[in-house]
Order: structure tokens, then sequence, then C-alpha cells
């Protein structure tokens, strides 16, 4: 049975990356699958220290050194058949926890080599679900495109397969923007966005699950 894995980078365990990750688990699990959701903010642990063990000649390649909460996650990718990577957007880039799990991830199986860059053990069937406060069109005037798709690129280095990638706009961050100083929001329109569309991309997550573990 195949195994899907998804990576909740947001604090929050029930809010929108979590619902989408939660349909992208049901997609896999109806396609006949096993899958889970591991919350990063749940683990005690930190990005890449540039310790270089990884590259050491004298030791095999792919393994981070460093021990902690993560090491055991890192091994569950390792043996899992995809993996989904949720993120919100704080401050145009990833939630810091997810970036800490890619630096680890990543740069444990890249070494500096022209011929072979990753030592990853399979090619590895993966995904992208951002979520923001910001529009489409926000999203291309800040050049979030070009921001994200490196993240994008080396996933498709790394794990030798390009992501498939789900964007969700204008996500509502409270329940009552009331309580918030959040002026420069209209409550209404947000809320109003949100229920024309999120039921649209938790089934876009929702395939993307199934689609995954159907390869």
């Amino acid at each position: 049975m195949k195994k899907l894995i998804a990576i909740n980078g947001s604090p929050r365990r029930n809010w929108n990356t979590a619902e989408l990750l939660k349909q992208a688990v049901h997609g896999a699990k109806d396609a006949g699958a096993e899958a889970e959701i591991i919350n990063l903010y749940t683990l005690n642990f930190k990005g890449c220290t540039s310790c270089f063990a990884c590259k050491l000649k004298n030791r095999p390649h792919g393994t981070c050194a460093m021990k902690d909460d993560l090491s055991p996650v890192l091994e569950q990718v390792k043996a899992a058949d995809a993996i989904v990577f949720g993120s919100p957007i704080y401050f145009m880039n990833l939630s810091s926890g997810m970036i800490a799990f890619i630096e680890r991830l990543f740069f444990s199986n890249y070494i500096y080599s022209d011929e072979v860059p990753t030592v990853f053990p399979k090619k590895l069937p993966s995904a992208f679900i951002y979520t923001m406060n910001m529009t489409a069109k926000q999203f291309e005037q800040f050049g979030m495109s070009e921001r994200l798709g490196m993240y994008e690129l080396f996933t498709a280095r790394i794990l030798q397969s390009p992501p498939k990638i789900l964007r969700a706009f204008n996500t509502v961050q409270f329940k009552d923007y009331s309580r918030y100083e959040s002026s420069i929001f209209d409550a209404d329109e947000k809320y109003a966005y949100s229920e024309a569309h999120f039921a649209e991309d938790c089934a876009a997550a929702y395939d993307i699950g199934r689609d995954l573990v159907s390869q």
C-alpha cells in the first residue's frame, strides 16, 4: 500500500492550510493509500546549521547529522510514496518552520556535483499547497511566482519530479475581524471570497492527494 505524508508548515492545526492538507489526505486514502499529516510546529527542531556532515566523502550521503524531533520525519519521507508541502505565506515567503524543514530535507540529499546533484533514493511525487492573504493579482504584482518558484525548482531537482501546485488566495485569517487590528482588510469581502472559492480549493487539494498516490 502506498503512503502519502502531508507536512503542515502552519502553526495553526485547524485553519486554512491544515484543512487543505486534510482534503489531500482524504483524497489519498480514497485512492487506497495510507496518509497522515505531520504538524511541524508540534516538533522541536531547527534548520540546517551548515555542518556539512552530509557532504563528507568518508560517510554516506543523504542523511542529516542533526538529531532532534525532525530526524524520524526525514526518514519517513524517504519511505513515503508521495509528499505534500503545505504552508501559509508569511512576509512573501514560506513559514519559518517549512523553510527549516526544506533546508534539512533538501540539503542533506543534495551534493555539489553536476553529474549527480541528488542522492534522494527515488523519484518522489510531490505538491505545494500555499495559503495566503493576497489576491491572485497581488501574487503576480509582488513577484511571488518567481520567489516560490525557487522552492519548486529545487523540489524537482532533489525529488526528481516537478511538484503539483495549489494556491489558495485571499484566505480568511480570523473568525471575527472586529477583534483585531485589521483595517486594511474588508472582512465582508474576505468572507464572501472564501465562501465562493475555498470549497474549490478543497476539491483541488483532494484531487492532488488522490493523483499523487495514483502515479
